[in-house]
């Protein structure tokens, strides 16, 4: 049989005992506003309940380093007013209210500098997600959302 125990801990890494091996894993990364940006409520019929409403409890920052092709590559795939939204409920207030219809890396250096913190480096640690369609919530609880529905909702 399998066992996990946690052997030691520093304030960034945790070092457990799976079996016979021995894994450190990295605790300090919180849930951030690109993974916010693609939950949804997983009950069936709640698809369109989206965003989920965002109520932070802890907010932590974590350089990360730029990338700004990264960022560019990633602006299509994001609603961005769902980023707005996010945003705001975690203190960001110098985002855009639109994007330019084209971003080019050179040009626009600052306003992906900008999309980069909110997008990476801001990590909720603390707090919870509601479903705006059925009230729902989801804890978040050591950076990570706990998306599970319980047994009647399944």
């Amino acid at each position: 049989s399998f066992y996990c125990k946690k052997i030691s801990a520093c304030s960034h890494h945790t070092l457990i005992q799976i079996g016979a091996r021995r894994r450190t894993t990295c605790t300090h990364h919180g849930m951030r506003l690109l993974t916010h940006n693609m939950l949804i409520n997983p009950r069936k019929g709640m698809e369109s309940a989206y965003p989920l409403k965002l109520f932070p409890t802890k907010v932590t920052k974590e350089e990360v380093k730029f990338n700004p092709a990264f960022v560019v590559n990633l602006i299509p795939k994001i609603d961005y007013k769902a980023l707005l939204y996010a945003a705001s409920c975690v203190g960001i207030k110098n985002l855009p209210a639109q994007l330019p219809q084209k971003i080019d890396a050179t040009e626009h250096g600052d306003l992906l500098k900008t999309l980069h913190h909110a997008l990476l480096e801001v990590h909720v640690e603390e707090g919870k997600l509601v479903c705006p369609k059925s009230d729902r919530e989801f804890t978040i609880k050591q950076g990570i959302p706990n998306m599970r529905l319980n047994e009647d909702e399944v």
